[in-house]
């Protein structure tokens, strides 16, 4: 049965509904965890028609991956629940977790998975063509414009690099260096390649008939392409994570802001765990689900390390205070707040 109705209080709390939170919030359900999703709905990859290189589900629409997701969370007893986190605050041992309706839930870990926003550059057309014939990923997308008259916009240090990945796609290639010029070797390694370079600032996007025909550079100049690539600059969704002292920090390839984690996604504060575009800003559906898995298995560790050392503590001394205040926890439950 779907519910919406919150618990006052959860093993792990995961923000973000995407991959890598539904597949962190299905290794915890499946561990016996109790796990609650909290959902915005607003995914990144919602304008593409399909998910590519992802091992049997190669071209699956994004809608139907996320819902069948939702579907294996909730049959193991997770919860999937729709809505924006606003703050999160250390409380006790573990988290309080506000959402933006006011709705307040606790968490003994949380798992953030909220992705990333995609900052365009401001050129009429563009963000209306995002995930449609205006691409990032030569893996995702790629395929699909293959010996299509592709452009490369520049925009940051990885542009040029975008460029050689498309080209092992088409042998249509045009780089438009618009607000910024490639460097000597770098101009060298294009030219080698046969990528052709247009100077000048680019003003907007040629759209007929619902398809990209052309960028028309500032000059009035238009060239013929049928998609174009832009790398965006990547930001991780986590401004609620502030309270905890985590804020994004710029990455090293000079491409966004990410929150900084280990290899097991967990980050500088304790109990917090970070998965997927939040923290790794080139992470494809595929990797963000394998991380939220790992995520998941490390926060049910951590879980099982704690209860063990309570189940030790107990067994050395029966009658202490504080196993005495979890005895009451476990048989009145919620009768001891005077519910």
């Amino acid at each position: 049965m779907v519910t919406d109705q919150l618990r006052d209080g959860y093993d792990v709390v995961v923000v973000g509904g995407g991959a890598a939170g539904l597949n962190g919030a299905l290794m915890l359900a499946r561990s016996r965890r109790s796990v609650v999703v909290i959902d915005a709905g607003a995914p990144r990859n919602a304008p593409a028609t399909g998910v590519h290189g992802f091992l049997s589900r190669d071209g699956i629409p994004p809608a139907e991956l996320l819902e069948r997701g939702r579907s294996e969370v909730r049959g193991y007893g997770g919860q999937v629940v729709p809505g924006e986190v606003d703050t999160v605050v250390r409380e006790d041992d573990g988290f309080a977790v506000t959402l933006a309706d006011g709705r307040t839930v606790r968490a003994r870990r949380l798992l953030v998975a909220t992705g990333l926003v995609d900052e365009l550059p401001d050129i009429p057309g563009l963000r209306a063509r995002w995930g449609r014939d205006v691409l990032h990923c030569p893996y995702c997308h790629g395929w699909e414009v293959r010996d299509q008259a592709i452009g490369v916009l520049a925009t940051g240090p990885m542009s040029v690099h975008q460029a050689l990945m498309f080209r092992q796609l088409s042998d249509d290639v045009t780089f438009f260096s618009h607000t910024m010029s490639p460097t000597a070797e770098e101009a060298e390694q294009l030219a080698a390649r046969g990528i052709g370079v247009v100077n000048g600032e680019v003003a907007s996007l040629e759209i007929v008939g619902d398809r990209l025909v052309g960028v028309r550079l500032s000059d009035g100049t238009m060239v013929g392409r049928e998609a174009l690539a832009v790398a965006s600059r990547m930001t991780a969704r986590a401004g609620f994570l502030e309270a905890l002292g985590l804020r994004p920090v710029e990455h090293p390839m000079g491409v966004g802001a990410n929150i900084p984690a280990d290899a097991t996604g967990r980050t500088e504060v304790p109990g917090v765990w970070v998965a997927g575009n939040v923290t790794d800003l080139v992470a494809q559906v595929g990797t963000s689900a394998a991380a939220g898995a790992a995520a998941g298995a490390q926060i049910n560790a951590d879980l099982i390390a704690e209860e063990t050392r309570l189940a030790v503590a107990a067994h050395r001394d029966p009658f202490s205070a504080e196993n005495e205040a979890r005895l009451c926890e476990q048989t009145a439950g919620d009768r001891r707040h005077g519910l």
